[in-house]
């Protein structure tokens, strides 16, 4: 496939497309099928073709799209009552169509409660090295890898970055409004956050009135086996962002916090932001997911995707390091950087989907209703590209 010369440059596209999908499974057009791993980036929680989601659509669509946020919008206030409750926060939410517009929300709550709770206001918010928040000016300059800010300057001011959590703790000075965190870093390399020190850093937040930002875009939505990640840590954020999975492919972004009276009429706004199509569909989407969590299925499920990544760890000293990350979060971290490409694209090639994740890390999403049969099926396909690297 040649690329388009109506479109920009701006992605390394494969030499591939697909046409249609079901389940976790998707077909090129020739009809050859691949096992996903890759769920669109962690996007597609229920996989393809979800007959639930289908009917909401076509049921949506045929009713009304999109009015504006002038209006009230029932499925949008149901969408926040869900979200609200699934999370356990006592919290308010805030519509977009993106991770990194969710992002931007919190930045900008901030900013607020920074330059309004304060005598001398406050403004800075510390990130860690290697996260990744978005594409925007704003939460580009939030993400603390300065290879992504070439060119692009000059930024916004007052972000802070510090190498690990423990850094971020000493960097807090009077300036300091908030800690802005992923608690598996994506692209940074599919690394974990430690439970306690993330506690840590909560306490101390928390005795100086500042805030916690968690950053859930795609962590969230069940992808750790609780609806948040926020919620195994056992931690309680003041700002969480979600965006990837809980539509299952439709555009949406949430910023939800507890700090429900910062923001007023005219602070922020999006036009697109939890429209009708957006929000009943992720209606659907949580409402499968939480059955499908509380029928104990899904943490069956993670055990076996998790107990198959280390077999490979054990089967396979020679190319892996270890594992990282949790749930359907996860990465194989090779020995030698350089077998990345070859087996992604080897794993392509034998029809199966996974991603890369920092310079040497295999990322594993699949979707989160995956089945043990599927995985069979492209672990098996995996560990044919790995019996040919040996």
């Amino acid at each position: 496939m040649k690329e388009n010369s109506y479109l920009l440059p701006l992605y390394k596209r494969l030499d591939l497309g697909f046409v249609k999908g079901k389940k976790s499974v998707l077909f090129d057009e020739n009809e050859k099928d691949y096992i996903d791993f890759a769920s669109g980036v962690g996007v597609n929680s229920l996989g393809y073709a979800n007959k639930k989601v289908l009917k909401t659509i076509n049921k949506q669509a045929k009713r009304v799209l999109h009015t504006s946020n002038i209006y009230h919008i029932k499925p949008q206030e149901k969408c926040a009552k869900r979200i609200v409750n699934l999370s356990g926060f006592d919290m308010k939410c805030f519509f977009c169509n993106s991770g990194a517009e969710a992002n931007e929300s919190a930045i900008k709550l901030a900013r607020k409660y920074g330059n309004t709770a304060f005598e001398t206001p406050k403004y800075k918010i510390i990130t860690i090295k290697n996260s990744f928040h978005g594409r925007t000016i704003a939460t580009l300059k939030a993400t603390a890898q300065e290879d992504k800010h070439k060119y692009f300057a000059p930024f916004p001011e007052g972000f802070v970055y510090a190498n690990d959590i423990k850094e971020a703790i000493s960097l807090i000075d009077d300036s300091t409004v908030a800690v802005m965190l992923e608690l598996i870093q994506g692209e940074g390399g599919i690394f974990m956050q430690d439970v306690l020190l993330v506690k840590e850093l909560e306490k101390v937040l928390k005795e100086k009135k500042l805030l916690l930002i968690i950053d859930e875009v795609q962590t969230g939505v069940y992808r750790s086996g609780e609806f948040l990640i926020s919620q195994h840590f056992g931690i309680k954020p003041d700002i969480v962002t979600l965006a990837k999975g809980l539509a299952s492919g439709i555009p949406i972004g949430v910023m939800m916090t507890s700090l429900k009276d910062v923001f007023t009429f005219g602070d922020h706004g999006s036009t697109f932001g939890g429209n009708f199509l957006s929000t009943a569909t992720c209606n659907k989407v949580l409402k499968i997911l939480e059955k499908y969590s509380d029928s104990g299925k899904l943490k069956q499920n993670i055990k076996f995707f998790d107990d198959y990544l280390a077999f490979f760890i054990n089967k396979y000293p020679n190319l892996f390091l270890q594992k990282n990350g949790f749930g359907f979060m996860q990465g194989l971290v090779l020995k030698d950087e350089k077998k990345l490409n070859e087996i992604i694209n080897s794993s392509l090639k034998n029809g199966l989907l996974v991603l890369k994740s920092g310079k040497n890390i295999i990322r594993f999403l699949p979707p989160i209703i995956i089945s043990k049969k599927e995985m069979i099926k492209g672990f098996n396909r995996f560990e044919e590209v790995l019996e040919n690297l040996i």
